[in-house]
């Protein structure tokens, strides 16, 4: 109600005016950024872009892995799962 009261149809077409991540736009917040978020469209603020604040996270193992491969290793691995690869 308050994303539509501030003009907007719903949080993906209010993604960058409110400076929402992707994550955000599809209605998954933590408790914290639902509450900065509250307060800033009840406030009488002008809503510019600033991104709300982002929990950071560790990458998991397989994340860490995936960071340092060679892309041409990636790129064999995906093929033989039944991917198929198209390089720049």
């Amino acid at each position: 109600m308050l994303v539509r009261s501030a003009g907007h149809e719903g949080l993906r077409e209010a993604r960058h005016p409110l400076g929402l991540s992707q994550r955000q736009a599809g209605g998954r917040f933590t408790r914290d950024e639902a509450d900065e978020l509250i307060s800033r469209l009840q406030g009488n603020d002008v809503l510019v872009p600033e991104p709300l604040a982002v929990e950071s996270h560790r990458l998991s193992a397989a994340q860490q892995v995936l960071r340092v491969m060679a892309s041409e290793q990636l790129a064999t691995e995906l093929e033989r799962r039944g991917w198929t690869v198209i390089g720049p």
